[in-house]
């Protein structure tokens, strides 16, 4: 599996399938999830959501791209960021994003990094559950069809989560 970082849009990245950071109730929020409403067209995306109904905190569901150049959205629902016990359920956003891709024959995937805008999770311990999310997957998963992993990123953001993985690397 290849992992890349990529200081740029989300909504740009050419792959099968794109993490929106969505909320429970999978409505068009701020951020990257109302970006991504934006560019895949906001009427469609909204009934596919709607049609689903809504998701549980720590999990994701699939919908179409609609007019995004990824032919999937999954939808992650990261926590509200409370203390140190939120990062269970942010790690296991990643992962069962990863699942849910996988099952559904994706062989590429770019997130974003989930939680740490309005939902407040700091960005250092995000980076570090993130990248220990996709490990786990892959361990638990070695058949997996995902080849490619991409994580989206713009500004300090980006710059954390380079740093995070170099550290990573050369611990490992």
């Amino acid at each position: 599996m290849e992992l890349q970082l990529l200081n740029t849009d989300i909504t740009k990245v050419e792959c099968d399938a794109i993490v929106n950071a969505a909320n429970k109730m999978l409505f068009e929020g701020g951020g990257v999830c109302g970006a991504i409403f934006e560019k895949a067209g906001r009427e469609d995306l909204r009934k596919a959501c709607d049609a689903i109904g809504g998701c549980k905190t720590g999990y994701a569901v699939i919908t179409p791209g609609f007019k995004l150049k990824a032919k999937y959205i999954i939808h992650a629902v990261g926590p509200i960021y409370r203390d140190e016990s939120s990062g269970k359920f942010l790690s296991m956003a990643y992962y069962n994003s990863l699942k849910v891709a996988s099952d559904a024959g994706i062989t590429s995937i770019a997130f974003p990094s989930i939680s740490t805008g309005i939902y407040g999770f700091p960005k250092k311990p995000a980076a570090k559950l993130a990248f220990k999310a996709i490990n786990d997957f892959f361990k638990d998963y070695p058949q997996s069809p995902i080849k490619k992993v991409i994580i989206c990123l713009l500004g300090d953001t980006y710059d954390i989560f380079v740093k995070e993985f170099s550290n990573l690397k050369n611990e490992g």
